[in-house]
């Protein structure tokens, strides 16, 4: 019996391995999307700062029914509230301007990267969660960085895209951590 495959993990594992492809594949092509709009908000740009918390939040809804045993749940429950909060933030920042975007996007950004931080700490027994651990970090700094940003001159969204391909990366990384890991125990 491998630590990833414990009863105790519940086979989340397996379950997280899938997650963390499909989050890498949709932050790679959200990126890209954003980049071809030029990080304008015009309406794709507006769609997709949205989209992308709500992502999030479908993502989380999927990891936490598979981590209910492993206590993680609760975590990703904050991380839900936190993701719808910043979905209807920036829906209505978007009709304002880039800076005000930026500003719920860090806020974002750092509160997620807070409890991402948390929960990849609680599953680092499960193995591939240094990643995880390491992004949460790379979030706050992040986000702090939108929201210096976003007082500056001609703010863009382009950094956005780059913290998304960011992301991206490091649960590619984490996904095939964890499958080295099932492998090796």
């Amino acid at each position: 019996m491998t630590t990833v495959d414990s009863p105790a993990t519940g086979g989340v594992a397996s379950a997280l391995r899938r997650l963390y492809f499909v989050r890498f594949g949709f932050a790679i092509v959200w990126a890209a999307l954003l980049f071809l709009t030029k990080a304008n908000l015009g309406p794709l740009g507006i769609t997709l700062v949205i989209i992308y918390p709500l992502f999030d939040v479908a993502a989380a809804v999927v990891d936490s029914r598979s981590s209910r045993a492993t206590g993680a749940a609760r975590g990703l429950y904050v991380n839900i509230g936190i993701s719808l909060l910043a979905a209807i933030g920036l829906a209505i920042t978007s009709a304002s301007s880039v800076s005000a975007v930026l500003r719920v996007w860090g806020a974002w950004a750092i509160v997620a990267g807070v409890v991402q931080l948390i929960v990849a700490i609680g599953r680092r027994k499960m193995g591939g969660q240094w990643p995880m651990i390491l992004s949460g970090g790379i979030s706050v700094l992040a986000g702090a960085n939108f929201v210096i940003s976003a007082s500056g001159a001609n703010p863009t969204l382009s950094s956005v895209a780059g913290y998304a391909v960011l992301g991206g990366i490091f649960f590619l990384v984490s996904a095939i951590r964890l499958g080295r890991a099932a492998k090796g125990n």
